[in-house]
């Protein structure tokens, strides 16, 4: 997996900029930075409006008591878009778009669960009461805190009509 994102990581910059140099030939250099802003634009657009019916869609499912991981895929789905579309390229852009159309995610959600269900490990560990305790008499009584107060010095407790009941020193002492 880190083998393929290094491959990855060196191979789309080199796929952009080839992009660039064909696109920018046939058509020159100003329309080609035009499409790249536009593709932009295009893609916050398209962000704002799919994620607000993502969380929609996401909040429909919480009311229903449903965990809305389709939603959550989606919106994450989303951000990438997002992302891949305000990278300046055209190779980013294409898959930023495919990841908008909503066919593209749900094919893409099947095969990751798939993917993940494969390699996944299931460990089930039963909690609850042992067979081991002991069964014996319920002791009920009172109890008394007999904890040292943990006051700072100089802050005595009150008593519960607001006084306290620690002696005072004799007037004209300074303690």
């Amino acid at each position: 997996m880190v083998g393929f994102l290094f491959i990855l990581l060196l191979a789309v910059p080199i796929v952009e900029i080839a992009l660039f140099i064909e696109i920018g030939g046939l058509i020159g250099v100003w329309p080609t930075i035009g499409i790249v802003i536009a593709t932009a634009i295009a893609g916050a657009t398209l962000l704002r409006s799919q994620g607000l019916a993502t969380l929609r869609s996401a909040r429909a499912s919480l009311a229903e008591n449903r965990f809305p991981i389709d939603e959550v895929f989606d919106g994450l789905c989303l951000a990438v878009a997002g992302a891949l579309l305000l990278t300046p390229g055209f190779f980013t852009d294409a898959v930023g778009l495919l990841l908008f159309v909503h066919p593209v995610r749900a094919a893409l959600r099947r095969r990751l669960a798939a993917y993940v269900a494969a390699r996944a490990e299931v460990d089930i560990h039963a909690a609850g009461a042992s067979a081991d305790w002991q069964e014996g008499p319920v002791i009920d009584g009172e109890y008394r805190d007999v904890s040292p107060d943990r006051r700072p010095p100089g802050n005595p407790p009150a008593d519960s009509d607001g006084r306290d009941s620690l002696p005072k020193p004799p007037p004209g002492r300074d303690g």
